[in-house]
């Protein structure tokens, strides 16, 4: 959906303002939407948080979405046992509400709240959590199998408290990010269609603060508050959030007042959006990182270029790639360079699981080191024509940027030109997002093909890395993994660091683990992405940064407090981690108005259709 507001005539507009003056703004101001505005009294309406972002949710199922969008609505509509603080997120709890293991580890008893009940009234209990872990686990739900390693029984010893055993000491048992599914709605659903084509349509039944109702694809999702929440009713009775295909419309309406707040934001909209009194934008830190993945698979149908395979020509590339200009060009400065795979600047010591690499061994742009390091692993141009050879033939590597990312599309341009500088044959194309995925897991028959050499992508990490480490794990190789690389001790590691309770202990394998894929170049890491966001903390409060210190207000689905606390009213800097503007400001007013005799139509403008409100 793209919203605008059609503007009413001047003469409508100061007949309708003197009213409201007349009025003493007593009976409120209605929005371009139909929802309270900041000043409106309650009883002229619901208050409706509206959203703006540019990519709509893949599925409502959380057994098949896995798009930042969908989880995001995900964590709304159901709850964790064990969630997230906002300011260092650490465990907090949510269904449970304390939990405690035995001293080796391998069992785990949950104790849970009680008087909760799921959105259509049902109790919930100790049963459900049992059915949803069981439905993971032996179904081999693959969203949540790398959260189930280790988990042979879940019991319910009592309405209230549930119990894990498990095979192995469960390190990130407290983080796990599964939703708690309602057994009597999912019970009913056959595991294979959940798998694979279960839609899950509104209304959705679950234990969160929202509900969402109302999905029409290609234009906004629709969630109303649950009023019988377990922390509280949220602050506002309906969230909307709008898909827009073009960015810069989406922060014009920001600007306008049609959306309080978007992500997404086009870099070259934030400043013109941070000076408005009204709003704040900025890049909010998130734990990821962007890169540009290999072809690794050492299968005999793989498709990919083999020079790819061996880790000496991947590591090579790393000099060749200017990460400094990649973020000035590429991002336009809202990035920082990359190092490992989990982000710098994220968590707080002691536990910071970003292993950074010593000076002396961390990847600066040095073309002749580049060329130096091909030529000693035997990749030399042995016929003059300045294009380097492997048993024979010159070395022709395709690199995919996706159509739905501009900035993938400058940092190819820019790595193109470096690799072929130092004697590689680039071929650049840019595909659709489906379409390069259909690539990189590629089937020919039953047999696994992946089709491609080098991608441009991004990973975003839960708070805890595990999943994240799973994915470069063997046996993710045709499933999660997107770079088929397998290395025995990572692997190793992998399930080492599953199972070590001590939090020191665990760290410091997850940093050789991290060592060892920056030396493999499995991904070559490039950016350590700001994700764009602007909100008004003119005319609204209870904005909460996810961490406090830089990170967003939204997008960010390991902690949702920001659509429970957001609400309309004036505010003085009461964004946690921000300072706002401190400015009351009545909204344009382009709504019925029944003051007075005057009477007036908005029209919202729907992807080219006019809707009468």
């Amino acid at each position: 959906m793209r919203p605008s507001l059609f503007r009413p005539s001047a003469r409508l507009l100061l007949l309708a303002l003197a009213v409201l003056l007349a009025c003493g703004l007593a009976g409120g101001v209605v929005n371009a939407f139909g929802t309270a505005s900041p000043s409106a009294s309650p009883e002229t309406g619901k208050i409706v948080l509206h959203v703006g972002w540019t990519a709509e949710p893949d599925n409502l199922n959380p057994f098949i979405g896995y798009e930042t969008s969908s989880l995001e609505l995900f964590h709304l509509n159901y709850d964790f046992l064990v969630g997230y603080r906002a300011d260092d997120l650490r465990p907090v709890p949510e269904l449970a509400t304390s939990w405690e293991h035995s001293p080796d580890g391998k069992v785990w008893t949950f104790h849970l709240r009680s008087g909760v009940k799921w959105q259509d009234g049902v109790p919930f209990t100790s049963k459900d959590v049992v059915f949803t872990f069981d439905y993971i686990i032996k179904n081999r739900m693959t969203n949540f199998t790398s959260y189930t390693d280790f988990i042979k029984k879940v019991v319910a010893v009592d309405p209230l408290t549930v119990r894990f055993i498990c095979s192995k000491p469960k390190a990130n048992m407290v983080q796990n990010t599964v939703f708690i599914l309602p057994e009597h709605i999912w019970s009913k659903v056959n595991p294979k269609a959940a798998a694979n084509s279960f839609a899950n349509q509104p209304p959705i039944i679950g234990t969160g603060p929202f509900q969402i109702v109302e999905w029409k694809r290609g234009e906004y999702v629709r969630a109303v508050a649950n009023k019988d929440y377990w922390r509280g009713a949220p602050k506002v009775d309906e969230v909307v959030w709008s898909l827009y295909q073009n960015a810069d419309t989406m922060a014009a309406d920001l600007k306008s007042g049609a959306l309080q707040v978007a992500w997404d934001i086009p870099q070259a909209q934030l400043e013109s959006l941070d000076a408005s009194s009204d709003l704040t934008a900025y890049g909010g830190v998130l734990n990821g990182f962007d890169h540009m993945g290999c072809n690794c698979y050492t299968g005999k149908a793989s498709l990919g270029n083999p020079v790819l395979k061996d880790w000496r020509f991947r590591q090579a590339l790393n000099w060749a790639i200017d990460r400094q200009k990649v973020v000035d060009i590429g991002y336009f400065g809202d990035a920082q360079p990359a190092t490992s795979i989990i982000r710098a600047g994220y968590y707080k010591a002691p536990l910071d699981y970003h292993w950074q690499p010593p000076v002396d061994q961390t990847y600066a742009y040095d073309p002749a080191k580049a060329e130096a390091a091909l030529d000693a692993a035997g990749y030399r141009d042995t016929n003059g024509d300045g294009i380097r050879d492997y048993k024979g033939k010159p070395i022709v590597l395709r690199l995919f940027a996706r159509s739905q990312s501009a900035t993938d599309q400058r940092v190819g341009k820019l790595i193109t030109g470096w690799l072929d500088a130092i004697g590689l044959k680039i071929d650049f194309q840019v595909l659709d997002e489906n379409a390069m995925t259909a690539k990189i897991y590629n089937f020919k028959g039953s047999t696994f093909a992946p089709d491609y050499d080098l991608f441009l992508w991004y990973w975003y990490s839960d708070p805890d890395p595990s999943f994240l480490l799973s994915v470069l794990t063997s046996g993710q190789i045709g499933s999660w993994s997107d770079t088929q690389w397998s290395d025995p001790e990572y692997d190793r590691l992998y399930q080492q660091q599953q199972t070590t309770l001590d939090p020191e202990a665990r760290k410091q394998l997850i940093w050789r683990m991290e060592q060892i894929v920056y030396q493999q170049s499995p991904y070559i890491t490039l950016t350590y992405p700001e994700w764009l966001e602007s909100y008004n903390d003119g005319q609204w409060a209870g904005w909460v940064r996810t961490p406090a210190e830089n990170g967003p207000v939204i997008y960010t689905e390991y902690n949702i407090d920001t659509y429970l606390s957001a609400h309309p009213g004036q505010v003085t800097g009461q964004t946690a981690g921000a300072g706002g503007s401190g400015r009351a400001v009545v909204g344009v007013v382009v709504a019925v108005l029944v003051l007075a005799g005057v009477a007036a139509v908005v029209l919202l403008r729907r992807r080219g259709r006019a809707v009468e409100e």
